[in-house]
């Protein structure tokens, strides 16, 4: 895969800020219903996630590309390497972009889609990991995240399916997701080239046996694996 466009990541903490409040304005996130394409359009979709050694500061990216909506794997890209950059909340695109590129650039399939273990406009600048690296590659994105890092929401229902609105400063911003019956829920919010309700069916279609939807559960799972090869 290659980029739309390059950036350099190795920013300050305030520069890091001020680029994002200039990429949030070049993002395409559609009102609620309004999407750019239809789930039936989706053939292949990549999913990414990133893990750490625990005792250095190595990081493992790991992208498995799916056939869709037969969730076939396809290819199983990684990428290791030294995080160049701290962790700040709000500003974790600038510590796992950079090995999720190097994964990304190996492989061979054009996905119609990504979708990342992060967030999307849920983020206190609208811009996360998932909306930041749809831009760079013109790619629609969606994030699909572990907790919530922006926003408010009324508890969803106890069934896997069900969802409550999440809302950031009285704007909508994501759906929270029971993603498994009486687990804790995911947070699910449009990258780019996406919208709110498009980004929740889409990842209702990825659901399965576990907490963590296949999409990401299968990267996550190779990262890990990459990681503990390195570290035996």
């Amino acid at each position: 895969m290659k980029l739309a466009f390059r950036h350099c990541w190795d920013l300050s903490p305030k520069r890091a800020m001020a680029l994002q409040e200039r990429l949030v304005r070049r993002l395409s996130v559609g009102r609620r219903g309004v999407c750019p394409f239809k789930i039936r359009d989706v053939e292949t979709v990549a999913g990414a996630d990133v893990s750490y050694s625990r005792n250095t500061n190595t990081c493992y990216a790991a992208v498995v590309v799916f056939r869709f909506p037969e969730m076939e794997i396809l290819e199983q890209r990684t990428a290791v390497q030294e995080a160049s950059y701290p962790y700040i909340p709000g500003l974790l695109t600038f510590r796992e972009a950079p090995p999720v590129i190097r994964a990304l650039s190996k492989v061979r399939t054009d996905p119609d889609l990504l979708v990342f273990d992060g967030q999307g406009m849920a983020h206190p600048r609208g811009i996360g990991l998932a909306s930041h690296m749809g831009l760079i590659y013109d790619k629609p994105s969606i994030g699909l995240a572990k907790s919530i890092l922006a926003g408010r929401h009324d508890p969803p229902g106890t069934e896997a399916g069900d969802a409550s609105l999440l809302k950031y400063k009285d704007r909508p911003v994501g759906y929270v997701l029971r993603s498994k019956t009486n687990c804790k829920p995911v947070i699910v919010s449009p990258g780019h080239l996406m919208d709110i309700e498009w980004s929740r069916r889409f990842v209702i279609r990825c659901l399965g046996k576990y907490r963590i939807p296949e999409i990401t559960r299968y990267p996550h799972l190779l990262s890990n694996r990459i990681r503990r090869g390195h570290e035996d």
